[in-house]
């Protein structure tokens, strides 16, 4: 019953009047695209001006205009609201656990459980994200409150034994009243979560079971912040033509990164090895983790913590995952080494005496060469790419594959968090409104320096036969415009990561689950990708680039050939970036395979580095004390090139001929959006593909979407 966020770690504004301009002289003119059925913006649409135009504090000319509260919520007045969410909260678990239980019920059990679920997930994913996010420390702190009250009281209820019993027999005996396979799949999932809980233990056992999450969720902490720590060295250890480029303190000098974009192999290297340097209590913290995680996977009586963590997936398995990877690894060696030739011609160009590529290399190396492959810069590319114009990408992309709308909403008085939000609303064609999304796209001091979607409410269908609305939180790290005549201007990466954002928030928002419990990115980590990575396919297509891809001052277009080759540099040392992908996922599995490991991590990371990547280790260093995806991803680091593999056959089966089709579209949302976690991921892949997503498929989708790449990269 736990919140769920998914998260992924991965330019503003015109003054008032120049908006108003805008809003009320543009007539918007457009041409159609031959084929294709979608108009390309040659001058902004009110909706795109209105995000070329960053929010402002309105001065309210009603003086008794009320404070609707935080998400309209009238609790959140103020931030001793969250009290009252709370005491609600328990008040309403405390009637539905009586339901339960009684001899009396009225509803199905699982109507019941996934009550409990949206009554508890309503307050604790908002407080979660408040918590996070929201610049009042007030607010933040009430929210923090209540998220430890909250997970006390799933902690009680997970160890529930009446509400163990009652569950256990439905799915012994069946219910009183009628059900169905998704009720059934819904039933086993809340009993999935009660036995990971360690509920079917005896006291002992529970007791351990406490303290070894108590323990992880701790060492989990510990270990985050030690990755990001930053390393201080003495500055005579370098060079002295080295120290400038660090951050001076004193007689020391501090490393906060690896500098991989660095011109300088010297930089590069020199960050790379104080950086990595073995930190003997992080790497004591990591053994302690993987080893309680093992234990605590073994105590619930699971072979691994793998086994645990991957149970429901649509591989399913340990063993399978590493056939997967495997497979996907025997595949890529042979095409990597065509990369890093290609790497190493680049680094020779300007290092006439370089024999190897280095860990150190591949991500400037690969900038460089995907930069002569687009022949433009990024900032010759930002006035094409404005915050407006990407909006209104996506926008006219929604109408022709869902006939959905983003639709810009003015915000009640005490709504929004900060003043520089965004409200969309989604409404479809016939259906209406589908959900919210909250646009949280600047920078802030405080928040999160990362790309997430967070879930506030989640969608369902209600007793009395209406839908709750999904709600939810884009928030990306946008810095501001540098003046108030230019708007918000991105990056070929940010339009990335903005559609695959939104790819997450469309999953939210189509879904038409039955029970929030499984609405949306609520299902299992190597599917909940998908959609968000398909979205990716189409950010690097040149049909759909051409649509907004316009000056903001003078609504010019991008060259045609640009356009071109910047989708044709997205192409480029995919086998290499994913033969990367495929080591790290091979040491994931290690780590939380069988325990005890046989070596320290870095001596796992050595010998797998040796045999998955075409790159040596280099002594002395301990990348994986850095790689804090262990925390959130233990296990699952690999669930990436399994939804890639998907949205691939997606792409080339459904949408690549033409991305704009509302028949795929259509086909799409009710094969695989609507359903969420309520089908096996494997079950609804398999409905929308016509195939099983087994290993040699996955893998062949992978390398096929390549090998296609590749062939358009030598035309």
């Amino acid at each position: 019953m736990a919140s769920r966020v998914i998260a992924r770690t991965c330019q503003n504004c015109f003054c008032t009047r120049r908006q108003n301009e805008l809003l009320t002289r543009n007539k918007v003119s457009v041409s159609t695209i031959k084929g294709q059925g979608i108009k390309s913006v040659s001058t902004w649409t009110p909706f795109a001006a209105a995000f070329n135009t960053k929010p402002q504090k309105k001065l309210h000319l009603k003086l008794n205009r009320e404070n609707k509260g935080l998400f309209c919520l009238p609790q959140l007045k103020d931030h001793t609201g969250f009290y009252l969410l709370k005491q609600n909260v328990e008040s309403h678990v405390s009637q539905l656990i009586d339901e339960a239980t009684s001899k009396n019920r009225k509803l199905k059990m699982v109507v019941i459980f996934d009550e409990l679920s949206d009554t508890l997930c309503r307050v604790a994913d908002l407080a979660d994200f408040v918590r996070l996010s929201h610049p009042d420390q007030h607010f933040a702190q009430a929210a923090e409150e209540t998220c430890v009250a909250l997970s006390s009281l799933v902690e009680k209820l997970n160890t529930n034994t009446d509400l163990y019993k009652a569950l256990k027999t439905i799915l012994e005996e069946g219910d009183t009243l009628p059900t169905d396979d998704v009720d059934r799949r819904v039933t086993e999932l809340f009993m999935f979560d009660f036995e990971q809980s360690g509920i079917h233990l005896n006291e002992a056992q529970r007791e351990q079971f406490v303290k070894l999450n108590e323990r992880i969720h701790m060492l989990g902490t510990i270990f985050q912040r030690g990755a990001q720590k930053p390393v201080s060295i003495q500055k005579n250890v370098l060079p002295e033509h080295l120290q400038h480029v660090f951050g001076l303190d004193g007689d020391n000098i501090m490393v906060t990164g690896l500098f991989s974009d660095h011109y300088s192999s010297q930089v590069r290297e020199a960050a790379y090895r104080i950086f990595l340097h073995p930190d003997p209590h992080q790497a004591d913290v990591l053994k302690s983790l993987l080893a309680a995680r093992n234990k605590l996977a073994r105590l619930v009586g699971f072979e691994t913590y793998s086994h645990r963590a991957n149970r429901g997936t649509m591989i399913e398995s340990p063993e399978k995952i590493v056939q997967f990877l495997n497979l996907l690894s025997e595949k890529l060696e042979s095409r990597a080494k065509v990369d890093f030739n290609e790497m190493l011609t680049l680094k020779q160009a300007q290092e006439k005496d370089a024999k190897n590529i280095m860990p150190w290399d591949p991500p400037y190396l690969s900038a460089v060469g995907r930069q002569n492959e687009w022949g433009m810069s990024n900032m010759e590319s930002l006035p094409y790419f404005s915050l407006g114009c990407v909006m209104e990408g996506l926008n006219q992309l929604f109408q022709c594959l869902f006939s959905v709308s983003l639709q810009h909403v003015e915000m009640e008085l005490g709504e929004a968090w900060a003043e520089d939000i965004y409200k969309l609303a989604v409404v479809h064609k016939t259906e209406g409104v589908l959900g919210y999304i909250y646009c949280d796209f600047f920078e802030r001091y405080g928040k999160p320096n990362q790309d997430c979607h967070f879930t506030i409410q989640g969608g369902r269908r209600k007793l009395d036969g209406t839908y709750q609305h999904s709600i939810v939180v884009l928030q990306l790290s946008l810095p501001g415009s540098r003046s108030s005549s230019v708007p918000t201007l991105l990056t070929p990466g940010n339009v990335d990561n903005l559609f695959h954002e939104f790819g997450h928030a469309m999953h939210s928002m189509l879904g038409r689950t039955r029970y929030q419990h499984v609405t949306g990115t609520r299902c299992s980590t190597d599917f909940a990708e998908v959609p968000s990575v398909l979205m990716e396919f189409f950010a690097s297509e040149p049909k759909v680039i051409s649509t907004f891809a316009r000056h903001y001052k003078t609504g010019e277009p991008m060259n045609k050939n640009a356009v071109l080759n910047l989708c044709n540099s997205k192409k480029l040392f995919a086998a290499s970036d994913m033969q990367q992908q495929v080591f790290f996922s091979v040491l994931d599995q290690i780590y939380h395979g069988p325990h005890p490991l046989k070596g320290s991590t870095t001596d796992i990371l050595a010998e797998m580095q040796s045999k998955y990547y075409n790159i040596e280790y280099v002594p002395n260093t301990a990348w994986q004390l850095r790689f804090s995806h262990l925390v959130g991803y233990g296990a699952r680091y690999y669930a990436y090139l399994v939804s890639r593999a998907v949205a691939a056959q997606l792409w080339h089966g459904c949408f690549k001929d033409d991305p704009f089709s509302s028949t795929m579209g259509f086909h799409y949302r009710n094969k695989m959006l609507a359903h969420g976690g309520e089908k096996h991921p494997r079950k609804i892949v398999e409905d929308m593909l016509g195939q099983s997503p087994t290993v040699e498929n996955l893998v062949s989708a992978l390398i096929h979407d390549m090998d296609e790449n590749n062939k358009t990269l030598s035309h």
